[in-house]
């Protein structure tokens, strides 16, 4: 992990007619880092995740790109993902590699574990198959920042851990992550950084040793706890803005 920001928010806000979804979010993303954003929902996860991919524009801030200069500087894995049925998961990751690089689909296969799954339709797949391969497709062109929001929602444990070593495994060869999840224990296992959201602001960040200590807390769910109230009735990171 590397200090200097692949991307810096400064001042973001975005409201949706009389409803501010986010207000005066500042954060610096460091580089060869997994940054988790955690928060009940309504807190503006969401809502952010598509700023920084530039799918919404913010009303009022910047976010400024700040990493290497590259065809793809940004990939990115929506919350639902989908595909055309007919397809072969190679197939797929071929037509996706020719917008950008024409790079072989076999390399992006191996590295998310879906190399023996290479010939098998999309529509064949598991939930968490498909969650893999739409991680594949947001690393074609080895954009340094590769945003996931909710990858291991709706999967079995065993899958998301995968999809979250996955994550580990991207960082360690200097790739950033950011990603939103709802499982607190695996963002723990995971995450070098936090981004705690609460009503539309960042109300904690930083390392969760750190964030433990701050707190007094003994796991990031305490942490959470603290900063947003009692989550036990709450699902965290979940699809709303």
């Amino acid at each position: 992990m590397s200090d200097a920001p692949v991307l810096r928010i400064d001042g973001v806000s975005k409201s949706f007619g009389t409803v501010e979804a986010l207000s005066g979010v500042s954060a610096s993303i460091p580089s060869g880092s997994v940054v988790a954003v955690i928060g009940p929902n309504g807190s503006g996860k969401t809502t952010l995740v598509r700023i920084l991919v530039g799918d919404l524009r913010p009303t009022a801030g910047t976010v400024s790109y700040e990493g290497p200069d590259t065809e793809r500087p940004i990939g990115y894995l929506p919350q639902d993902p989908t595909f055309r049925s007919g397809f072969s998961a190679a197939e797929t990751l071929a037509f996706y590699s020719s917008l950008v690089e024409g790079r072989e689909p076999e390399p992006l296969l191996e590295r998310v574990g879906l190399a023996a799954a290479a010939d098998r339709n999309v529509e064949d797949l598991s939930g968490g198959m498909r969650q893999l391969l739409g991680i594949a497709q947001a690393t074609i062109g080895d954009p340094p920042l590769v945003v996931l929001d909710e990858p291991a929602s709706g999967l079995d444990p065993n899958m998301s851990e995968n999809v979250f070593e996955t994550a580990a495994e991207m960082a360690g060869s200097g790739t950033t992550v950011l990603l939103s999840s709802h499982d607190l224990a695996l963002v723990e296992e995971t995450a070098d950084t936090v981004l705690v959201l609460n009503r539309g602001g960042i109300a904690a960040s930083g390392a969760i040793d750190a964030l433990r200590e701050q707190f007094d807390a003994d796991s990031l769910r305490d942490v959470l706890n603290e900063v947003v109230g009692d989550t036990s009735r709450v699902a965290v990171v979940g699809g709303s803005r």
